[in-house]
This record gives C-alpha cells, sequence and structure tokens, in this order.
C-alpha cells in the first residue's frame, strides 16, 4: 500500500527512501525539548558524581575485577572497605591493595 500523504519510495530501483514532512521532524523535536533541557540541568551534578566516586570505590571495585581471577574472586573487601571509610582511614596504595581480591584473611 503506498502512502500518498508522505510518499515512501523514491524512483530509484531498491532504494527505499522516507521522506518526512519538516513538520513532522519538528513535532519530535519539541517532544525531546523537555528531555534535553532536564538532562542539561542535570549533567554537570552528575558529573561531580561520578568523578568523586570514580576516585574512591568505584576505582578500587574496576581494578579488583581486572586483576581477579576464579579462583581469588573479582570483588574488593567491601565489609574491611566500610570498616576504614567509618574509621577515617586515608586512601593510600597499601590500603587500597588490602581490599583486593586474594588479601581476604
Amino acid at each position: 500500500m503506498i502512502n500518498h500523504t508522505i510518499p515512501l519510495a523514491e524512483t530509484v530501483p531498491g532504494v527505499v527512501v522516507e521522506k518526512r514532512p519538516a513538520r513532522t521532524e519538528k513535532g519530535g523535536e519539541e517532544l525531546r525539548k523537555s528531555k534535553l533541557e532536564a538532562w542539561n540541568r542535570s549533567k554537570e551534578g552528575g558529573r561531580a558524581w561520578m568523578a568523586l566516586d570514580m576516585a574512591t570505590e568505584a576505582k578500587v571495585g574496576f581494578g579488583a575485577f581486572a586483576v581477579g581471577t576464579k579462583e581469588t574472586g573479582r570483588e574488593i573487601d567491601f565489609i574491611a572497605l566500610r570498616r576504614a571509610q567509618a574509621a577515617g582511614t586515608p586512601w593510600s596504595k597499601e590500603s587500597i591493595t588490602d581490599l583486593m581480591p586474594g588479601r581476604r584473611g
């Protein structure tokens, strides 16, 4: 069936091109506008949160996944991490190494 309002087929054999009037595209842009505005309002806060998260727990977790094996596991010791954070232990290479898989006592 041929759509006479918005023709779908070009005259080139084997090539189908969708033709959409500018009004339809404008409508789609209007629907996406509110989502885009909400994204633009929240992206800086999200970027700051991610930077802070990647500087601490996530960085250690990704490192554990990269160095872990089936035998040692691929997760850090989250209980030890929470206890160290509650005690105010500063982040250092030694404290990160202690949290890696295979170091659990």
